[in-house]
């Protein structure tokens, strides 16, 4: 075999690679005498097969395979002698015109990973704002409960309603007398001041009794996500069928074995322990987003290509696709196209803060132990159907590069909480509103797209706690189901999740497993 370097840009490489064809014939040879004890031919005893008719029969097939094999070995050996790191999988290529019996002229081309200085780390100084969970946030939290809770008993006879009494009511939506879609509803709560249907609405209920009717007027917001509706100005018939006012919540041993628990002690045990959760998050936030700041000031090498365009090409489906559930999904569009180099930006160092993370890791010895990794491939499966999951499991052991996406955020993570064992840390504590509002001052330090923060992660809510927690049980009893009718008010879309050095990307080469996995589980919602 014969190398002859072609390309050595950057981190560009690129290599003429000659495979003698007497290599490939011996290969070719030795599948020959492997496979002609097995063949089978009527007039010869079984494994008497001459291996000339055994080539007339499979040569074709079997050059193909050896012309394969040697081509992998070649590449294979080229890296190794070369001490490549390639960044992706490497192009290659086989030259035009090759027949049987001639050397293979192969071009191979790659990028390779940069060499990374990783850093000093006694330099590493990191503030850590804390917030202490006292009583008055548990009491919040309770209050917060007991008015998701809230128990409605009917008002006597003739009153008048008015904020925070709930009202029991029918209605029916026309636009120019003409009824729409979803814009009918019978035995409709709904509780005045609460803000949960379109401007005008509520208010215009205020001082009804039960019994009432009447037709109220409303203009659907601009931007209210049925187009259809948006703007426009709609009549609504109403029938007051009941007004009841709120009865007053006792927080008390009672009120916590409502909700499954034994008493209002445990109940505000478990408030405690998830704020200080909660808070602990917003402060790993924090002090995550200072660490990566700072080694992204520190390092600015090249980093590959290849790498950028595949971090880019996530972002950019991504934004696409909110982009077109949008209420105006061209304006959406240009929106994003006006600042595509931005999130370029966004990619090159999401990149580069993956590969540095990696270095550090490795330099460290930071490993993902087998425990942890089997607990990440049984957590993965449960996205797909009972059924797949014994294929899905199978899937990431057996692909390499699958395994290695999947172990990419537990990595990370355990880098991160390295360095910040190695970091000079200072705490300072703080009250949830400064913690927030520094996080918040952080993700303006550097304005515009390519601020390196994940906007769209910072705004959605938190995810609710198991089923267990009283919190979460209070809360799914309370909550409004959006879009059961629309004159409510739907919940405004985030802006497009700005991928950015809040999750680096990963190290591993990006591209895509030949092997498929298991479709994961239909969505309840179909």
């Amino acid at each position: 075999m014969q190398i002859v370097e072609t390309t050595n840009e950057g981190l560009k490489r690129g290599y003429a690679v000659t495979i003698a064809a007497k290599d490939i014939a011996d290969r070719v040879e030795g599948e020959v005498k492997k496979i002609a004890p097995q063949v089978r031919m009527p007039g010869f005893r079984p494994g008497k097969v001459p291996a000339n008719l055994v080539r007339k029969m499979h040569g074709p097939a079997l050059h193909q395979e050896a012309l394969e094999g040697s081509i992998r070995e070649a590449v294979d050996k080229l890296v190794r002698d070369k001490q490549l790191r390639p960044a992706m999988q490497p192009q290659v290529d086989l030259a035009e015109g090759y027949d049987e019996g001639k050397d293979a002229e192969v071009t191979v081309a790659l990028e390779v990973l940069p060499d990374v200085q990783t850093p000093d780390l006694a330099t590493l100084k990191l503030e850590k704002l804390t917030v202490a969970v006292d009583d008055a946030a548990v009491d919040a939290a309770l209050m917060r409960i007991a008015e998701g809770q809230k128990s409605y008993t009917d008002a006597k006879k003739g009153h008048k309603a008015s904020t925070g009494d709930q009202l029991i009511i029918d209605f029916a939506g026309s636009i120019d007398d003409v009824p729409f879609d979803g814009g009918t509803a019978e035995d409709q709560p709904l509780e005045l001041g609460a803000g949960r249907f379109i401007p005008g609405f509520e208010e215009q209920l205020d001082g009804v009794k039960a019994g009432d009717e009447k037709t109220i007027q409303v203009t659907f917001p601009a931007d209210y996500p049925a187009t259809e509706l948006a703007g426009k100005q709609a009549d609504f018939a109403i029938k007051v069928k009941a007004v009841k006012i709120p009865g007053e919540a006792k927080l008390d041993d009672d009120f916590a074995k409502s909700l499954g628990l034994q008493g209002i002690d445990q109940l505000k045990g478990l408030l405690r322990g998830q704020l200080e959760q909660e808070t602990a998050g917003l402060t790993r936030t924090q002090m995550k987003r200072s660490l990566l700041d700072q080694l992204a000031a520190g390092h600015d090498f090249d980093v590959p290509p290849s790498m950028v365009e595949a971090e880019f090409q996530q972002i950019w489906a991504q934004l696409e696709q909110e982009a077109a559930g949008e209420p105006d999904p061209e304006a959406a569009k240009a929106e994003i196209e006006a600042e595509r180099d931005d999130y370029r930006a966004i990619a090159v160092r999401r990149v580069r803060l993956g590969l540095l993370l990696s270095e550090i890791g490795q330099a460290n010895d930071v490993q993902v132990s087998g425990q942890e990794m089997e607990m990440l491939i049984r957590q993965a499966a449960q996205q797909y159907r009972e059924q797949d999951r014994d294929r899905f499991v199978q899937y990431i052991r057996s692909d390499p590069l699958a395994a290695a996406q999947l172990r990419a955020p537990l990595y990370e993570d355990k880098v991160v909480d390295f360095l910040f064992d190695k970091a000079e840390v200072t705490e300072r504590a703080v009250t949830r509103e400064e913690l927030q509002a520094a996080i918040e001052a952080e993700e303006g330090h550097v304005h515009g797209p390519d601020c390196g923060h994940d906007h769209a992660a910072e705004a959605k809510p938190a995810k609710k706690a198991a089923a267990k927690k009283a919190s979460a049980k209070a809360a799914e009893k309370a909550e409004d189901k959006a879009g059961d009718e629309p004159a409510k008010k739907a919940p405004a879309k985030k802006a497009a999740a700005k991928k950015t050095a809040e999750e680096p990307a990963d190290a591993a080469p990006a591209k895509p497993a030949a092997k498929k996995a298991p479709a994961k589980k239909a969505s309840a919602k179909g």
